[in-house]
């Protein structure tokens, strides 16, 4: 049993311009390469995504951004409520713009919403979380990630924002 309770509804939601805003991460971790032909300890980065409850295709946890907590807090909330972890916010990856067919409403009739994505290097993996009823964690290697994602806005927030912001920071990504 969790004890932790998922947010639900808009009321408290935040809104820019006819936008929902949203917020999520990519919780990543680090795993030695079991390659046997190999002499060095290569360290393989992999990311955790979870299903949609929605349809076929895997996720990043993100949700909306409500009005009493800053971005960086939705953000770990998600994490913590849809994939069960637990860990350092990193850097702010990027905002990206995207159409929700299964979230229009008065605020927001179109549907348009923009997401601030961050890395988010995950110290924790919670045996019980609000959304494990509903939702199955999978660690992906990038290659995989990129295959298996649903939404093309987050294929590029994988490999536009995460990869490029890992490439240019991979000191800072272990801390």
């Amino acid at each position: 049993m969790c004890d932790l309770v998922a947010r639900t509804g808009r009321h408290h939601q935040r809104y820019e311009a006819g936008c929902r805003l949203v917020a999520g991460c990519i919780p990543y971790r680090y795993r030695q390469s079991v390659d046997c032909t190999s002499d060095t300890d290569e360290k393989i980065v992999e990311v955790l995504m979870i299903n949609s409850t929605s349809g076929s295709g895997l996720l990043f946890p993100k949700g909306g951004w409500e009005n009493d907590e800053t971005v960086e807090e939705a953000a770990v909330r998600e994490a913590i409520e849809e994939a069960g972890v637990k860990g350092d916010l990193k850097d702010l990856l990027g905002h990206y713009d995207f159409k929700s067919k299964t979230h229009q409403d008065e605020f927001c009739p179109e549907g348009l919403c923009k997401a601030a994505m961050f890395a988010l290097y995950v110290r924790e993996e919670l045996e019980s979380w609000p959304e494990q009823s509903i939702r199955q964690r999978s660690w992906l290697t990038i290659p995989e990630a990129v295959e298996s994602c649903r939404y093309p806005w987050m294929r590029d927030a994988l490999v536009d924002g995460f990869l490029k912001w890992h490439d240019e920071n991979s000191e800072e990504a272990f801390d």
